[in-house]
């Protein structure tokens, strides 16, 4: 069995060219489809096929990596005009950094009235690989109605409901053709040097040879050969299958691209059904059977992809389902012994869309970790930790729509409703002056009492310096086994400062003090520094800041102008961009962003680049919030509490 991934942005007509390519088999087997993901099973010529149907849009491409990782080739399938190729650059970039060999497929044609070249000329500004041209259309009073194999120089008439019609090609396209077919041929000429030499003595090669140097292109990943038709009425796709067929490298190079040595099995896909977890795996080694060791532990159940009817094993290259094989999990490559991560390509792009998640009922508590644990095996593109200051879950997500899924799966699956909130930025404060203060803890309730007296002195220190104490008491004023429970209750006093933040960036010196000899203790000193230095911030001129990021955004070329003036409307920074250099078309900008501006950011950028551009936040220093701003802040924090 050989098998393929169809990628491609929203309503490109992914599903529709699979469906399509499975009817040339009279009884096409589908999964039971989930929101981001489906199997067809069906046969060509006698030779069995496995289609991945990954949903289009960001969110998704977590899942699109995985199935990449478990496919001989992939299709992109886009849409039929230029400008619409920007929304094709992600699944270009991820198919390249896979390595997978892919097949261009421009779908609509029949309702296209564009120039295949300039819709070409508009993925190649996104794509480090060669688009070549397989064909090229015929048109008839402005719209296509079929097309000129370049190879075979064959013209077919599409004809709705019926096979293409094999036609002589049109005399006003045999120069277009002629000049496509040269294009080509100069292409393939630079893989092998047999071609070459016929091109350059002016000789025009046969087909066949042609055809087998176009095959191994492919299979070596040199190129990415570009197709047309229309998925809804058939037109093209048995061309397209045709190189499938002949082109696509089998199961044993997609081993070599992707597995560890003595690779058994890859996961590609995890979901849920009334029976618990599911997992869809392709044998990449030998037979893959239930009760197996695989990645330590016993294969449960298998099951066709259906998800409903078992069967004893999965043969080698073909596809299936495991259940109550909770050790499997998506995005994991496997041994009988080990389990290994896929390729970091494979996981979507970086979460930075943090919310914190808490049940609506209190007694869902402990379902709701448990839950999150399980989203966090099934889910590529999530990331699950806790708010240091509240322990509240904290989800990092792809964006509001991954948001969105997140609830509805906790509720359908799990009967868990939730309720979310931004996470609270993690203001700080420091202080704008040194003050001496003393403090003396005094307290008498009958038996020993408590007694220490301490004078200290409180400064600012540089930004990033962090916290730092010292001592300098003469004559043993403070008895030296106790200044350790001094500086404890310093610290302590840091905790929340007079604005109610953790105070940072000071210095403590204890310079006297008093003690008693029966009435001082660790607790009595540890209760004095607290107060003396709690005292003093209130005096020293205490200023709130504000946590800055800073923010590589990863976005295509052409919506960089906008980045910049959407960092400046949240008050951010612009640093400059720089060309990617590991993805054609790309630019990667650099910006100082306020860390409460970031849940804006991720709202903003997918209005702005079209759901195409991503970002990757960093903490890099904290600024001081001045006036109003940090009255309102200081003052909501205080309701909070």
């Amino acid at each position: 069995m050989k098998c393929f991934t169809v990628l491609g942005p929203s309503n490109s007509g992914k599903t529709t060219l699979i469906e399509a390519l499975s009817r040339l088999d009279s009884k096409p087997q589908k999964s039971e489809p989930t929101e981001f993901f489906s199997l067809t099973r069906f046969s060509y010529l006698d030779e069995p096929w496995c289609a991945f149907d990954v949903a289009g849009g960001p969110d998704f491409l977590g899942f699109a990596g995985e199935a990449l990782a478990a496919s001989d080739a992939a299709i992109l399938c886009v849409p039929p005009e230029p400008e619409a190729a920007v929304l094709c650059a992600p699944y270009l970039r991820l198919v390249e950094a896979s390595g997978t060999p892919c097949l261009l497929f421009i779908n609509r044609m029949d309702s296209n009235t564009n120039r295949v070249r300039d819709i070409v000329a508009g993925l190649q500004s996104y794509a480090n690989h060669t688009i070549i041209l397989r064909q090229v259309p015929i048109r008839k009073d402005g719209e296509v109605v079929g097309a000129v194999d370049l190879i075979s120089e064959r013209a077919y008439e599409y004809r709705p409901g019926k096979p293409s019609r094999l036609v002589e090609i049109p005399a006003g396209l045999r120069d277009r053709e002629q000049e496509a077919r040269a294009e080509l041929l100069e292409h393939l000429s630079d893989f092998d040097d047999h071609l070459l030499e016929e091109l350059v003595e002016d000789h025009q090669p046969p087909s066949d040879e042609v055809f087998h140097i176009a095959a191994a292109a492919l299979r070596e990943n040199e190129d990415i050969p570009a197709f047309m038709g229309s998925a809804s009425q058939a037109f093209g796709v048995t061309r397209l299958m045709k190189a499938l067929r002949h082109d696509v490298p089998d199961v044993a190079t997609t081993v070599a691209r992707v597995g560890p040595d003595a690779v058994a099995a890859g996961v590609f896909a995890s979901f849920r059904k009334h029976m618990g977890k599911a997992v869809v795996l392709r044998a990449l080694g030998a037979p893959i059977e239930t009760g197996m060791t695989l990645g330590g532990a016993s294969v449960g159940n298998l099951t066709d992809i259906d998800a409903k009817h078992p069967i004893t094993a999965i043969a080698p290259g073909e596809v299936g389902v495991a259940v109550k094989s909770d050790h499997l999990n998506a995005g994991f490559l496997y041994t009988e012994a080990e389990a290994t991560a896929m390729a970091g390509w494979t996981r979507g792009h970086p979460p930075s869309h943090a919310t914190l998640v808490t049940p609506v009922h209190e007694k869902d508590d402990a379902r709701l970790s448990a839950a999150l644990a399980r989203l966090d095996e099934l889910e590529p593109g999530l990331s699950v930790g806790q708010d240091e200051a509240t322990g509240t879950a904290v989800l990092r997500l792809q964006g509001p729509m991954h948001l969105r899924r997140i609830e509805a799966l906790l509720d359908a699956d799990f009967g868990i409703a939730v309720a979310t909130a931004p996470v609270r930025t993690s203001y700080r404060e420091t202080i704008s002056k040194s003050v001496d203060n003393q403090h003396r803890h005094r307290k008498q309730s009958g038996g020993a009492g408590q007694f220490a007296d301490v004078v200290m002195t409180v400064a600012p220190k540089p930004r990033g310096t962090g916290f730092v104490f010292d001592e300098v008491v003469k004559g043993g004023a403070v008895p030296r086994n106790y200044i350790p429970a001094v500086e404890a209750g310093a610290r302590d006093a840091l905790v929340s400062g007079p604005m109610g933040f953790p105070v940072i960036d000071l210095a403590v010196t204890l310079t006297d003090g008093k003690s008693h000899s029966v009435d001082s203790s660790d607790f009595a000193f540890r209760a004095a520094g607290k107060a003396c230095v709690k005292e003093a911030l209130e005096a020293a001129g205490p200023m709130l800041l504000q946590p800055i990021d800073r923010v590589d955004i990863h976005v295509p070329s052409v919506y960089s102008g906008a980045i910049v003036t959407l960092v400046s409307s949240l008050k951010g920074q612009v640093l400059g961009f720089d060309p990617n250099p590991e993805a054609k078309g790309w630019d990667i900008f650099h910006a100082l962003l306020p860390e409460s501006g970031l849940d804006d950011l991720a709202r903003a950028l997918g209005g702005a680049a079209q759901g195409t551009a991503w970002f990757v936040p960093a903490f890099d220093h904290y600024e001081q919030v001045h006036g109003r701003d940090a009255e309102r802040i200081s003052s909501e924090m205080k309701e909070e509490a």
